[in-house]
């Protein structure tokens, strides 16, 4: 090792048997090949069921790469409702659950939820039990010969929708973005308090007697 500037001369120590510390990769064809053995083996014991499970699609975390969608965890118990199904019975079809992820806009949610519909429309749901009647919902002995296995999950759509050049109106001239953003989150926080003066006011601007028949239907 060449020495290079005003730093330590380097004094490497190599006696601690460091042959045995080492980890090769000598079989890394042979170990793709036997993860590829394994998946195929894995998807036919599953067989017709998807070899994976239905997941939501999600944001990125951070302004960086919020644009972009990927697959999350799970469904929120809000999502699976809407589509008309429990979380109970969604485990047991494929569908991936998570209690703990909130929705916090409309969109996503709709999203999911049309994901949730697409998936059940194309399920073809065999009966716990062959010798028992079919309960609701199980597909029958002549849909169920039609059944094809989902290998890869429903892809995603990353859609990007690019704006044409024109002319900034007067309008946008004029908006103070940094000043509406900041009255927006006034809003929220203040909202108890703005509700609570209406109230006071409504009761101070009632007549006397308006007041006093109120009371009355109460007791």
């Amino acid at each position: 090792m060449a020495i290079k500037g005003n730093n330590m001369i380097p004094f490497a120590h190599f006696h601690k048997d460091w042959q045995r510390f080492i980890k090769t990769w000598f079989k890394q064809t042979s170990k793709k090949n036997k993860r590829r053995i394994t998946r195929t083996r894995k998807a036919t014991r599953k067989a017709p069921r998807p070899v994976k499970l239905l997941r939501p699609t999600v944001r990125c975390p951070s302004v960086k790469y919020n644009t972009r969608l990927r697959l999350g965890r799970g469904f929120t118990l809000d999502e699976i409702r809407r589509a008309g199904l429990n979380a109970k019975f969604a485990k047991t079809i494929g569908i991936a659950v998570d209690h703990r992820r909130r929705n916090k806009s409309v969109e996503p949610m709709l999203i999911n939820v049309q994901r949730l519909k697409e998936y059940m429309a194309k399920l073809i749901l065999f009966p716990f039990k062959r010798s028992k009647k079919l309960k609701k919902g199980e597909a029958a002995e002549s849909e169920r010969k039609l059944a094809t296995q989902l290998v890869v999950p429903i892809s995603i759509k990353n859609t990007t929708t690019k704006l044409k050049a024109r002319v900034v109106t007067e309008v946008e001239k004029n908006f103070n973005c940094y000043a509406a953003l900041r009255m927006a989150r006034a809003d929220v926080k203040l909202i108890g308090m703005k509700m609570k003066k209406l109230k006071e006011a409504s009761e101070i601007e009632m007549p006397v007697s308006e007041k006093s028949k109120k009371k009355k239907r109460k007791h």
